[in-house]
């Protein structure tokens, strides 16, 4: 039996959204004290994240008869990801000079005040790329999940893993019951879930309240042309990539629109982290590919934020009457490329990811970031979702590469025909 409309998740989702928007717009003050709702949900999610990770890892590892497929596996993601990243900043770049958002600002830089982006500008300096390799290696187990670091955990989940599988049949009641508290996770996920309308509505109603609509109006040409980037970006460059892979992109945007109705409400890729794990196993994907790709990704795919460093440096440039040299754009490419490693999909984090990258163009003072300061919260949506739909991708990908993908699965779910679900009773059931 069909469900009711209203009981779809992201219909309600979306639903929220909109009355977030009226009540922040038409009661401001209200709906900044509507904020608690949107940050409980998140803090919801992240509460189970690592736990997830860990458990979705460990099994997916502990089943490998070889254990170079670990490294083969991780390889080609790596690969993979960096490719994809170097297409995104490159499009951000030409679509920047092509569209040219920040031309007839005139800006004259010693105008702007740098107290508001100070706090971005001290987070941004200087982690050295040992330094980001050492942050990988936490300083215990529990450290990591405490902290709720995403790489950390998958690197102890690695070495357990691993270990797992050299010990062998030996090890085997241990893999069974970390395979059963996965299943216990996955459902813990679907009772949260339930709850994203109220955190979305939070979400959103606290963004309009304070920043407001009107604070869109004056930037406008680079919100769309931002937007219209990422969905070029999108449509064109993921959706080729989709059907030399054997799917269709706008299909595949179909099947995680829960997800990303949720990351649409909350601006945070990873308040749908657990949610698009378990519909890529559905989807046909290994679950060693998911667990290795999807988390992984979140630091090291992050297109939507790619896409916006790069035309958000240009728009400064432009706005500032500051012509940059070929070198230089060149130099930006390339400390990007660094510095959109580890950023994750919270609200923020690109603007930090951002002052770092300025940072490499003494002629570009960072004060410019002032420019965009009241609209990235209005930004961060779209880069949350262009790298949610990034790393679904990316993790079909890597699973055809790795030919562990069930085609056969993944046209019938892609097409909406039922699917008999064989890990129904593994928690993972639609």
């Amino acid at each position: 039996m069909k469900k009711p409309f209203y009981r779809i998740l992201y219909v309600q989702v979306l639903i929220a959204i909109a009355l977030g928007i009226l009540l922040g717009h038409f009661y401001p003050s209200l709906g900044i004290d509507m904020k608690p709702l949107g940050d409980g949900f998140i803090k919801l999610i992240r509460m189970l994240i690592g736990p997830i990770i860990f458990c979705t890892v460990v099994t997916g590892i502990a089943g490998m008869q070889d254990l170079t497929k670990v490294g083969r596996v991780g390889g080609k993601a790596l690969l993979y990801f960096e490719v994809m990243s170097t297409v995104a900043l490159v499009i951000g770049l030409l679509a920047a000079h092509l569209l040219r958002p920040g031309t007839g600002f005139n800006i004259d830089p010693a105008s702007l005040d740098a107290k508001s982006i100070a706090t971005y500008a001290t987070q941004a300096k200087g982690q050295s790329t040992v330094d980001f390799v050492l942050h990988i290696i936490p300083d215990t187990m529990i450290d990591a999940f405490a902290k709720g670091d995403i790489l950390q955990i998958l690197f102890g989940a690695l070495l357990f893993g691993a270990a797992l599988s050299m010990i062998g049949p030996k090890a085997q009641i241990v893999t069974d019951f970390i395979g059963q508290i996965s299943k216990i996770f996955f459902r813990m996920v679907h009772i949260v879930t339930k709850v994203a309308p109220i955190g979305a509505f939070g979400a959103m109603a606290f963004t309009i309240g304070k920043y407001g609509i009107v604070s869109l109006f004056p930037l406008l040409k680079l919100i769309g042309c931002f937007y219209l980037t990422a969905v070029v970006f999108v449509v064109v460059g993921l959706g080729i990539v989709a059907r030399l892979t054997g799917f269709s992109i706008l299909r595949f945007v179909s099947y995680i629109k829960e997800e990303l109705a949720i990351v649409l409400g909350t601006s945070s890729s990873e308040a749908a982290l657990p949610q698009l794990m378990e519909k890529m196993e559905k989807l046909g994907c290994s679950r060693s590919v998911v667990g290795l790709v999807i988390p992984t990704g979140y630091s090291f795919n992050l297109d939507g934020t790619n896409i916006y460093m790069t035309m958000a440096v240009i728009f400064i440039a432009q706005a500032l009457n500051i012509d940059l040299t070929w070198g230089q754009e060149a130099a930006i490419l390339a400390v990007a490329m660094l510095t959109s490693k580890g950023a994750s999909g919270v609200t923020g984090s690109g603007f930090i990811t951002l002052a770092a990258t300025l940072a490499v163009v003494p002629s570009l003072p960072v004060t410019g970031m002032v420019l965009i300061l009241g609209i990235d919260r209005f930004m961060s949506e779209c880069r949350a979702l262009t790298n949610i739909v990034g790393n679904g991708v990316a993790c079909v990908v890597v699973s055809a590469w790795e030919r562990e993908l069930d085609r056969k699965k993944l046209g019938q779910v892609l097409s909406g025909a039922p699917v008999i679900d064989t890990d129904a009773d593994a928690g993972v059931a639609a």
